[in-house]
């Protein structure tokens, strides 16, 4: 869960992950739906799909018990060498380096590193420096006092240089520059791009369709809709999104306003639609899943942040419209 996600953000998640889902075999058991439903807000929905992946097979391969030997971590799926690294040292004491953003800039600056960091040749000299590092004793305390020493005095900016322990030692505090590492190559900026989705109703239900895998979001449920391609208009790619997505078309779209959301690599705008669905049967030709719900239901799925975003936006001035959205019925599976 902290992978990408601030210490804060991350822990009442995780007391509510744990509470549902106790030990390993719990989760292996755990319908996937109920996965993602405990974990919707965090983002990075991959990291749950991984993670109970990653419970079935240990289950499956070794009993049950989670494996000490970092090696066999990182043959689970989602655990990568920071993570096999960190449970090894850690949880086992075995001797494992580990290098995350704060332990980045620590060793950076310790030991003068003034590669990209990003480039092959600068990560390979980082984790070099760190398993040499977590060869002495107790690697698990070491590797908890290199983050921890990177998320307060070794900051990424106005370091407190004169209150660090290891000033003495440091590379960059005698060379001073310090406040110019770690070395980062020019990040891209983010793909702007547009999308549609739309409170498509019939009969007083709300569509809802499942996102396949792999792919952005997958797994999730969300509203009908699809990107806007280039020269369409909202209105006119919603209509095409909708006929090729589901082999249904909107009749009265109404426009209900955009939302923006921040992705790592993109920034998306979102039209809303508010629209009575056409006649016909769905037909999935995206989605690998669908649902008419009462649309106050809509919330109780799986969803992601901006599908959450999007009902707030949505439901409220629903009922009387155009589309008739007043539930009349509890959820239905189709």
């Amino acid at each position: 869960m902290l992978q990408q996600t601030r210490v804060e953000t991350v822990v009442p998640y995780w007391e509510r992950f744990l509470a549902r889902f106790p030990t390993l075999q719990a989760l292996a058991d755990a319908p996937p739906d109920d996965v993602l439903g405990a974990w919707a807000g965090l983002g990075y929905y991959r990291r749950a799909r991984d993670l109970q992946r990653a419970a079935r097979e240990v289950v499956a391969r070794f009993g049950g018990a989670l494996p000490a030997d970092a090696e066999a971590l990182r043959s689970l799926p989602g655990v990568g060498r920071y993570t096999a690294g960190a449970v090894a040292s850690i949880a086992f004491d075995r001797p494992e380096p580990v290098v995350d953003g704060n332990v980045a800039r620590v060793l950076a600056r310790l030991r003068g590193v003034r590669d990209d960091v990003t480039s092959a040749a600068g990560s390979r000299r980082l984790w070099d420096e760190a398993a040499a590092l977590a060869r002495g004793p107790a690697p698990g305390d070491l590797n908890q006092a290199l983050m921890e020493l990177g998320a307060t005095l070794c900051a990424p900016r106005a370091p407190r240089c004169l209150a660090c322990p290891l000033t003495r030692f440091c590379d960059a505090f005698r060379a001073g520059d310090a406040d110019v590492l770690p070395v980062r190559g020019a990040r891209r900026a983010p793909l702007a791009v547009e999308a549609v989705a739309a409170l498509l109703v019939r009969d007083g239900r709300a569509l809802a369709v499942r996102r396949p895998a792999p792919g952005l979001f997958a797994g999730l449920w969300d509203l009908p809709g699809g990107d806007v391609a280039r020269g369409e208009t909202p209105a006119q790619a919603l209509a095409r999104a909708l006929e090729e997505r589901t082999g249904l078309r909107p009749a009265r779209a109404e426009p209900a306003g955009a939302l923006d959301h921040e992705l790592t690599h993109r920034r998306l705008r979102l039209h809303l639609f508010r629209a009575a669905a056409g006649a016909g049967r769905v037909r999935r030709r995206h989605f690998d899943a669908h649902r008419w719900l009462a649309p106050e239901a809509l919330a109780a799925l799986p969803i992601g942040a901006l599908t959450a975003r999007a009902l707030r936006a949505l439901l409220p001035a629903s009922p009387g419209g155009a589309t008739d959205a007043r539930p009349r019925a509890a959820p239905e599976a189709l």
